[in-house]
């Protein structure tokens, strides 16, 4: 999957190949910045107000100023799109850094972030979607601000790589044997109808697609619990399932060695799963 042609950048919109940064660059050098990631279907941005604001809220958590007021940057992104004429599934990567200066642990006198975002085609899980799919467990190491959408993930990849050299889709962090979220998803259990999940603290990442699974719970009336679980809960659960931008909501069907119930996806993600197309649905329509 190729990156579409044009680029957004603080200094406006370039061809990919246009588009280069000196070495000394913050977020390389220290990952200092943060990032988001949207989901495009059928070349239309889902939930875009939603992503910029977590972008805005994690930018102000390590002082950071964004390079565009949030109305000019969403301009920007639809003159991406229209640009590089996306009419397929996709995602927006978008990026932004403390800026490019001499290595300094100490924050730069002068205010000059980069930020760049570009459109990459990505097609749905739909297989994963519909047959569910496996994970493990491993301990959470990260740091105490997961709140913030930075672009300090090497535990996050350390943890995902983990779990594709056993072969899973995801791996499931926990403190303690507490269950926090997965590696690059929002973690819920499902018991008696009602779904669980971690209460967004600055343990996890209140994702965007988590927001949408409590509101869809409130429409379909089924009771949703903002509290922590353990792993042990994990394997005596009735289902289980992860969400993310980009695996929209995916059933979890194992963890290590244990099936879950029946081993398929179970009644409450499906109706779930069928909130969610409807709402999306609803997104791209109403451009």
């Amino acid at each position: 999957m190729s990156v579409k042609p044009y680029v957004l950048t603080d200094r406006g919109i370039f061809r990919y190949e246009q588009v280069t940064y000196p070495m000394e660059e913050r977020g390389l050098q220290f990952g200092d910045g943060v990032y988001e990631v949207v989901r495009l279907y059928s070349g239309i941005y889902v939930w875009l107000h939603e992503h910029l604001d977590r972008l805005y809220r994690s930018a102000t958590a390590i002082r950071l100023s964004v390079p565009f007021g949030c109305e000019e940057l969403i301009e920007q992104l639809e003159e991406l799109r229209r640009l590089n004429d996306v009419q397929e599934d996709a995602i927006l990567y978008l990026q932004m850094t403390r800026g490019s200066f001499p290595r300094n642990h100490a924050f730069p006198a002068e205010n000059r972030p980069n930020l760049y975002a570009y459109i990459q085609p990505m097609a749905r899980k739909t297989e994963e979607m519909t047959h569910g799919v496996r994970t493990i467990l491993t301990k959470d190491v990260r740091w105490e601000y997961c709140y913030i959408k930075s672009l300090n993930l090497l535990p996050n990849v350390l943890a995902k790589q983990e779990a594709v050299e056993r072969g899973a889709f995801e791996a499931i962090l926990h403190r303690d044997g507490v269950v926090t979220e997965g590696s690059s998803s929002n973690i819920f259990l499902v018991k008696n109808e009602t779904v669980y999940t971690h209460p967004a603290t600055a343990r996890i990442l209140n994702g965007i697609v988590r927001t949408k699974v409590k509101q869809f719970c409130a429409e379909l009336g089924i009771p949703f619990v903002e509290e922590a679980f353990s792993t042990n809960d994990l394997r005596e659960a009735d289902e289980l399932f992860l969400t993310s931008t980009t695996s929209a909501i995916i059933p979890i069907i194992q963890v290590d060695e244990t099936v879950i119930r029946s081993g398929a996806p179970g009644a409450v993600t499906k109706a779930l799963q069928a909130a969610y197309r409807q709402a999306t649905q609803r997104e791209t329509q109403n451009i």
